[in-house]
């Protein structure tokens, strides 16, 4: 008999201490609830951060996450544990292609979601050839130390972004420095769920520490509740419509390298976690998150990715039913159609954003020094130590290359870089390496 899309969920009675439930079992419906309440307000603080960061609606950003996290449960059978949210990988590059000054709405947001949509395409069809042809490509293309390298420079080409926003004024710049201290507080001294919701918990710290300091000591600017009180509980999200641009497109589209690492990555620890091989969905996963993105950027929407964070969640609880991320998509959902949940967003003043970007920025940096690590990468080999050393100057640098009329930017520059290089030079110790061995044989 063959295989049925869908598993047939196994309903559990309650949640044993030792126990885990995988991803075809299920709790009962209120407990699942409860479940999925936790995998929305995981998600929260990154899905509502990286849209401000970029000029987007947060309310849409929540709302496109919901049903793009449905989308990929249908496309992968329900049988991968996943919640879609915002992707940090597109900050730069939108930042890059739309010169946001990091306030408000992003006025040109039109001409990088034409890229979003097109980076979520060539996502959808790298899954379409995993279906195919497997991994191993991917692998062999993308080791972790370029995708280490990578991820590091999209780290480094955003930090001057993060330390400009923050410099209009001495005040400014303390407030910054407190938010972020109160993340790192957050991290340090917390334990359990508060501890995996230190960006969301250290904003809401920084935030009534600013309005402390400005409402109450009248230190600076206050805190506007105006557009809270005066919007309404449902309506519909600020849409808007894409443009194609070449160079946004080239410049934005190899971010499907970073998705595809984050996601490969997710796959295999959720795998480890509950000892469930996932290879045989690995390019549904794919083409899923990929046209999750293309609809994303089709609305107003960033391009998304599965979430560090979830994982965080399914490891305290031990629960990977699938049927949690439907019910955090359907709580995402909801949420998306309150106006009066995106005037709140809009409250966190423009300082504690700032202080929260140095450090989002700084961990994606961070996130490329881990790959390294837990891979074992040897950078004492000088293909590598070039390698590494060129895409990250290259990054941080912001170097752009001019090709008629157009540009490549850093990050382009530091991604397609890393690959080429790569491919070149292990070429070149491959065959150093093969040459003694030839010579012993002979």
């Amino acid at each position: 008999m063959a295989q049925s899309w869908f598993p047939q969920w196994q309903k559990k009675s309650a949640l044993t201490e030792n126990g885990i439930i995988a991803p075809d079992e299920t709790l009962p419906l209120g407990q699942t609830l409860v479940l999925g309440l936790q995998h929305a307000v995981a998600m929260f603080g990154a899905t509502v951060l990286m849209p401000l960061l970029m000029g987007l609606d947060p309310n849409l950003a929540i709302l496109v996450s919901g049903i793009g996290t449905l989308l990929f449960f249908f496309i992968t059978g329900g049988r991968v544990p996943s919640y879609l949210g915002s992707s940090a990988a597109f900050v730069g590059v939108v930042i890059a292609v739309t010169g946001f000054s990091g306030q408000g709405l992003n006025p040109h947001l039109s001409v990088a979601l034409g890229g979003v949509i097109a980076c979520g395409l060539l996502y959808m069809l790298i899954g379409l050839v995993v279906m195919k042809s497997g991994t191993r490509w991917i692998e062999n293309l993308m080791p972790p130390v370029v995708t280490g390298a990578v991820v590091m420079a999209i780290g480094l080409n955003l930090a001057p972004i993060a330390v400009h926003n923050v410099s209009a004024s001495a005040f400014d710049s303390w407030v910054a420095v407190m938010t972020v201290l109160c993340i790192g507080l957050v991290a340090v001294f917390t334990r359990g769920m508060v501890q995996r919701l230190l960006i969301l918990v250290g904003l809401i710290l920084a935030w009534a520490l600013y309005a402390l300091l400005t409402n109450v000591l009248g230190l600076g600017k206050p805190v506007d509740f105006t557009l809270l009180s005066q919007a309404a509980w449902f309506g519909l999200p600020h849409t808007t419509a894409p443009t194609f641009d070449l160079q946004a497109i080239v410049l934005i589209a190899p971010v499907a390298i970073i998705l595809v690492a984050e996601n490969l990555g997710h796959l295999k620890a959720v795998a480890g976690m509950t000892g469930r091989n996932l290879d045989p969905y690995m390019g549904r996963a794919f083409a899923g998150d990929g046209l999750a993105t293309m609809l994303s950027g089709s609305v107003g929407g960033s391009g998304v990715t599965t979430y560090a964070e979830n994982i965080g969640v399914m490891a305290v609880t031990k629960v990977y039913s699938t049927l949690a991320f439907v019910a955090a998509a359907i709580i995402a959902i909801l949420a998306g159609f309150s106006p009066k949940f995106g005037a709140l967003i809009h409250t966190i003043p423009a300082p504690v954003i700032g202080g929260a970007s140095i450090v989002v920025f700084g961990l994606i940096a961070v996130a490329g020094a881990r790959i390294w690590v837990q891979n074992h990468v040897d950078l004492g080999q000088n293909s590598n130590l070039i390698m590494v050393a060129t895409t990250l100057v290259l990054g941080a640098g912001d170097f752009a290359l001019k090709i008629g009329s157009f540009t490549l930017g850093g990050i382009g520059t530091a991604t397609f870089g890393a690959i080429i290089l790569n491919a070149l030079l292990r070429r070149r110790t491959a065959q150093q390496q093969d040459k003694p061995l030839a010579r012993q044989q002979g």
